[in-house]
């Protein structure tokens, strides 16, 4: 059985593929469920792919293909639109690209930390793994953040600020010459940057030769 908004979303990338012939955006998808972040979208649409009502086309940004519908949804589509289509008729967002090209900005260390470097290459990332502001990537050289499910060649995908919060992931520029990717702390008058791997020790700061570059928004992972 399907949540609500499963049932939902279903409903309206079926009512979109018969009009238009095009998948909606994941824009178009979070605005349509009234969500407040792709995440969630990302999230509905995976169950829906683990319940095979929908599949994604290889190859194809914004592709997908609605497999069967849910029994309630196939014998009222007779007689009326799903209540998504009616409340959003009119009113849909212009279609968004769902894959934005960010800077790639070098290798920052999730051990010792290592230089990190500007470059001028790009990666294109799903606008779904993104939330609101700037971005930019770093790929991660070392193991000390397996322990949160960050691996070495890992792609972090990080949200341009200067300040953070206590817990928070962030890439700390130390003595303005390396930068590392650390869990964040204030110790008594000391930064602390926790690394999530035992065999590694914190890192102890004054807070003047530390500086926030962003904080971690998400994980791209390649397999080759």
């Amino acid at each position: 059985m399907l949540t609500r908004k499963q049932h939902e979303l279903v409903c309206f990338i079926n009512d979109r593929l018969t009009e238009t012939g095009v998948s909606p955006s994941f824009e178009e998808m979070k605005e349509a469920l009234e969500l407040k972040s792709k995440s969630g979208v990302h999230r509905l649409i995976s169950a829906l792919e683990e319940r095979q009502f929908i599949r994604r086309l290889p190859n194809r940004a914004r592709a997908l293909e609605v497999l069967r519908m849910p029994e309630r949804a196939e014998k009222k589509r007779a007689t009326s639109p799903s209540p998504v289509t009616r409340r959003q008729l009119g009113q849909l967002p212009q279609p968004a690209n769902d894959v934005i090209e960010i800077p790639l900005h070098g290798r920052i260390a999730a051990g010792v930390p290592i230089e990190a470097f500007e470059g001028a290459t790009t990666l294109a990332v799903p606008a779904a793994l993104l939330g609101q502001g700037d971005h930019y990537a770093l790929e991660v050289a070392g193991d000390s953040m397996v322990e949160a499910g960050i691996l070495d060649g890992d792609y972090a995908l990080v949200k341009r600020q200067d300040v953070a919060r206590d817990g928070e992931i962030v890439v700390a520029l130390i003595d303005d010459a390396e930068a590392t990717l650390k869990y964040f702390r204030r110790e008594g008058a000391m930064i602390r940057l926790d690394p999530a791997n035992r065999a590694y020790d914190p890192q102890r700061y004054a807070p003047a030769q530390v500086r926030i570059q962003g904080k971690l928004s998400g994980i791209l992972r390649r397999y080759n």
